[in-house]
């Protein structure tokens, strides 16, 4: 009988134990990234809804594995419009010069959403990026981009990139007393979803916003 009982007190202690290494495994696991945030933010005063959907990674396969590598290791998640009907916010593009093969990524992380570029693997300025970080062209609290969109009055997510040929930037500047030349490489459409584009464009080694009509 004793022994028994010392058996049982053991068996007892060890699952406590288990159970309790169970638990701080638990604990010690990372959370996952959250692809869809709801709340509410004030807006003039007002406590309004709000609605923000994002996408993994994973879900743009034509990424490089090298920046779809860095972008998870950085735990970013693509964030989506609000007229999004198909995976957005990821951009493959000449920005560079003509030909070069860059991209240009919204990257959501922890409430901040930044516009992240990557040249051209191999390229001038690709091997002066330190450790092949990416240049941040733009940089704003998430919540900062939100607006109303439907009779609903949740706010959704507002900004979106897309690329922008030379043809579709001189388009764009029809309107102007004094068009500029046609450039000879992409321009990085950015946009307040049914609102303003500015189109941002790199030459001579910088970055500049391209004049359009007012």
């Amino acid at each position: 009988m004793v022994c028994a009982r010392h058996r049982k007190q053991a068996w007892a202690i060890g699952a406590l134990l288990c159970v309790s290494s169970l638990a701080s495994a638990q604990q010690q696991q990372p959370a996952p990234t959250q692809l869809t945030d709801s709340g509410h933010v004030f807006v003039e005063g007002r406590s309004t809804p709000y609605l923000i959907h994002r996408l993994p990674i994973s879900s743009f396969p034509e990424l490089p594995a090298a920046i779809a590598s860095l972008l998870s290791s950085k735990g970013c998640t693509i964030p989506q419009t609000y007229a999004a009907h198909h995976p957005e916010n990821v951009v493959h593009a000449s920005l560079e010069h003509p030909g070069s093969s860059d991209w240009a990524v919204l990257c959501a992380v922890e409430g901040t959403v930044s516009l992240l570029i990557f040249f051209d693997e191999g390229s001038t300025e690709s091997a002066a990026q330190t450790d092949k970080q990416p240049v941040v062209l733009a940089s704003t609290a998430e919540k900062q981009r939100l607006q109303a969109h439907d009779s609903s009055g949740v706010l959704g997510f507002n900004w979106g990139i897309d690329p922008a040929s030379p043809q579709q930037v001189h388009d764009a500047q029809i309107n102007m007393q004094h068009r500029p030349p046609r450039v000879d490489h992409d321009a990085l459409a950015d946009s307040v979803v049914e609102h303003r584009t500015i189109y941002h464009f790199y030459v001579k080694s910088a970055w500049t916003v391209l004049d359009m009509p007012d």
